[in-house]
């Protein structure tokens, strides 16, 4: 039976964290993890960042090999991020246990995930490896998606679920749409696209943890 963990680890104390380093109010989202070659390509956005600074910190560590902006829109920038996935490190161990990254988000102190392991067996094999590497990892919620009553709202970041039920209530989705992304992110004081974004984890994120689960283990 699957399972969700939602976790915060210390910024340097693992290998992503050590690569994409932030200073100040600067914030990082990673929005899609993309295979290519055998090796996941994280998007990630910056919120309040300074291009070059960030830019060369990322291009001295060792273990990356490209970072491409994709898109810059007020202030927030989009990279692809092609860097060479170490054998033990955190990231890694959770593909190799058919985990799925649903959330992360990072600043100067600490990175806060949110993984689903597809099975509780899964999940234990994920804190050993921990443990035995000696990263700091605190356990904020675990619980299985397939129970509607057994987590916070399918995984949804409180965002997530605040953005979702605005966008519902206020017309966006209906048929002809009452109100434009634009509209949303004016109301949460953000761009047009980072509203389109939070929905489309939104969305991806409770699809996931609902419709996307095995019926045999329900």
């Amino acid at each position: 039976m699957a399972v969700i963990v939602e976790l915060t680890i210390p910024a340097d104390v693992f290998e992503l964290g050590q690569i994409l380093q932030v200073e100040g109010s600067t914030e990082i989202t990673v929005e899609t993890m993309v295979p290519l070659g055998g090796r996941p390509i994280p998007f990630v956005r910056i919120h309040n960042g300074t291009r070059d600074e960030f830019e060369g910190a990322v291009r001295e560590h060792p273990s990356v090999n490209k970072i491409q902006l994709i898109n810059s829109h007020e202030g927030e920038l989009l990279y692809a991020l092609d860097w060479e996935l170490s054998k033990d490190s955190l990231l890694q161990t959770v593909l190799d246990l058919r985990g799925v990254l649903l959330n992360a988000t990072g600043t100067a102190e600490t990175w806060s995930f949110e993984f689903r392991f597809p099975t509780h067996e899964a999940l234990s094999e994920f804190q050993a490896h921990y443990i035995e590497q000696n990263i700091q990892v605190s356990i904020k919620h675990i619980y299985n998606p397939t129970r509607p009553d057994a987590g916070p709202w399918f995984g949804l970041t409180p965002l997530q679920r605040e953005t979702l039920t605005y966008a519902v209530e206020s017309g966006y989705y209906s048929l002809p749409r009452e109100v434009s992304t634009q509209d949303l992110g004016e109301h949460f004081d953000i761009s047009d696209q980072a509203a389109t974004e939070r929905l489309r984890r939104g969305i991806s994120t409770l699809v996931s943890n609902t419709l996307l689960v095995d019926p045999e283990n329900d």
